[in-house]
């Protein structure tokens, strides 16, 4: 088996090259660090002849300030995503398979429970919009040449040196100044990065779209105190519901460089899970929940 995988430098994709090195040959193409080096979202060389794609590269963890990085999103996650089927369009045979890693960003809900694909997409973000087209621009393309789709749409990712909030969570506990807020109760959907990787071939067999989680769905609360534990910190302490709400009302005020405003107060004090039954059902999905899981050292 002859796999490509994009962004295999990641924090994903470095998962994911490791399980694929045990299954076949495997070409990494990226910026960095990768067989074939080549900013993406630019174009492509015509790619050689592989059974299995892997799309994992993309742009996330960032919030846009500027109209200019805004449509960073957009270059990169999509045109990043045309110019790969550009580039394999030129190979001398297509790809029998396409896995791509979206993201349940894509429904655009900040609160809910047991969210299923069968949700509407109504993602008003940056982020959430661009893994929508990239996500219609692969369905396309792989119906047009009758290849195997398979879509998988991630929650936070979890595992050692993760990037974005966990990676900013895990520092704050280890340095003492993380603190929950309002009890930090709220379920929150979660997947160990290994388990998404682990998952790979077997899916690629598979054509749908597939929301991937823990089945547990911690909250920050209990993710906070089992990375303390780790670290052999103290739990974080709490700031009361009464107290952070006009901290917030301050934020409003204050503007984008507020650590808490009231919409993320909200996002915190709201359950936000999503439904894997599907992934469960149809690929044998059984993953590890976070809280045994999760190792830091």
């Amino acid at each position: 088996m002859k796999f490509l995988l994009t962004g295999a430098s990641g924090f994903l994709g470095k998962h994911i090259l490791a399980v694929l090195e045990k299954e076949g040959d495997v070409i990494t193409i990226g910026r960095k660090e990768a067989n074939i080096v080549f900013d993406f979202s630019i174009g492509v060389p015509a790619l050689t002849n592989v059974d299995v794609v892997v799309h994992c590269a993309g742009k996330a963890h960032s919030v846009p300030k500027t109209e200019v990085e805004r449509k960073d999103f957009f270059k990169v996650n999509v045109q990043g995503t045309q110019n790969i089927l550009n580039g394999l369009m030129e190979a001398k045979a297509l790809p029998s398979a396409f896995v791509f890693i979206s993201t349940v960003a894509v429904y655009g809900a900040n609160s809910g429970e047991m969210i299923s694909e069968n949700h509407a997409l109504n993602a008003e973000d940056a982020y959430g919009l661009s893994k929508i087209e990239a996500e219609r621009l692969v369905l396309d393309w792989c119906k047009a040449n009758r290849i195997r789709c398979t879509i998988l749409r991630l929650p936070l990712l979890v595992g050692r040196n993760a990037p974005g909030n966990l990676g900013a969570m895990i520092a704050g506990i280890s340095k003492g100044y993380y603190v929950n807020i309002a009890g930090g109760e709220a379920k929150k959907s979660m997947v160990l990065a290994q388990d998404v990787a682990n998952i790979i071939p077997y899916a690629s067999r598979i054509n749908g779209i597939f929301n991937l989680t823990d089945g547990y769905h911690p909250s920050f609360s209990e993710l906070a105190f089992h990375i303390a534990m780790q670290l052999s910190k103290k739990r974080p302490v709490n700031i009361p519901y009464w107290i952070a709400k006009p901290l917030a009302l301050i934020g409003d005020i204050v503007g984008s460089k507020a650590p808490i405003n009231t919409q993320k107060l909200n996002k915190i004090l709201t359950d936000l899970t999503f439904d894997d039954t599907k992934a469960k059902k149809e690929l044998n999905w059984k993953p590890t929940p976070i809280l045994k899981g999760f190792e830091l050292v």
